[in-house]
C-alpha cells in the first residue's frame, strides 16, 4: 500500500498541462473498490476499450510508412484523412458515453493524474471511476483514480487525483496529447510573437 507521499510523487512524476476537458466522475462500487487491474480492464466500458486499440493501431500503421519519404507522400495523405475520418466517427461514439450526472470540468491532466474542479470537497484516499474526452485528439479515456489533494479556490474545489487502474496505452496516450497541445501552445505564441 503507496503512502499518501509515494502516491504524491507518482502524480508528479509526469508533466500536466492546464487544458481543460470534460470528465465524469463516477462513484465505485464495493466490488470495484477491491478490483485488480485484471479485473479493472475486463469490466471497462467497450467503447473505451476500443477507442484505445483504435487510437494504437492507427499510430503504428502509418509509422513504417512516413519514413518511405516523399515517394508516397499522397499515398500517406490519403491513409491519415481515412484516420481522421475514423478519429471523427469515434469521437462521436465517446461521446455517447458522457453522462450528464456526473460532469465535471478537469483543469489539468497528464500521465500521473487530472486535477478536477468540484463543487463539492472531496476527503483524502476517495476512489473514483473517471472517463476523460479529450475532444482535441478524438480520444477518451476511462481509469480508476484516488483523491491526494483536495483545495479550496473561491467557491470551488480542485482536487487531484492520482490514477490508480489505467492502461498503458492510455496513460501513453496521456502524455502523447500533453505534449501535443503543449506544442500547440508553443507555435501559437511563436506565430503571435512573430506577428508582432
Amino acid at each position: 500500500m503507496a503512502t499518501l507521499e509515494e502516491k504524491q510523487q507518482q502524480f508528479n512524476s509526469f508533466f500536466l498541462i492546464a487544458f481543460p476537458i470534460k470528465a465524469n466522475l463516477l462513484p465505485l462500487d464495493d466490488a470495484q473498490l477491491h478490483h485488480s487491474y485484471d479485473d479493472f480492464e475486463t469490466n471497462m466500458p467497450y467503447a473505451f476499450k476500443i477507442a484505445g486499440e483504435m487510437s494504437e493501431i492507427q499510430s503504428q500503421a502509418l509509422k513504417p510508412l512516413r519514413n518511405l519519404g516523399d515517394k508516397l507522400t499522397e499515398l500517406v495523405d490519403y491513409l491519415q484523412f481515412q484516420a481522421q475520418k475514423i478519429d471523427l466517427m469515434m469521437s462521436y461514439i465517446l461521446q455517447q458515453q458522457d453522462e450528464p450526472q456526473y460532469q465535471a470540468q478537469a483543469i489539468k491532466f497528464g500521465g500521473g493524474g487530472v486535477i478536477v474542479s468540484q463543487r463539492e470537497h472531496v476527503d483524502l484516499g476517495s476512489k473514483t471511476a473517471i472517463k476523460m474526452f479529450l475532444e482535441t485528439e478524438s480520444a477518451a479515456i476511462y481509469c480508476y483514480a484516488e483523491a491526494i489533494a483536495c483545495e479550496q479556490i473561491d467557491d470551488c474545489y480542485e482536487v487531484s487525483y492520482v490514477y490508480t487502474h489505467i492502461r498503458e496505452q492510455d496513460q501513453e496516450l496521456l502524455v502523447r496529447a500533453s505534449l501535443h497541445l503543449q506544442t500547440q501552445a508553443l507555435r501559437k505564441v511563436k506565430e503571435k510573437n512573430k506577428a508582432q
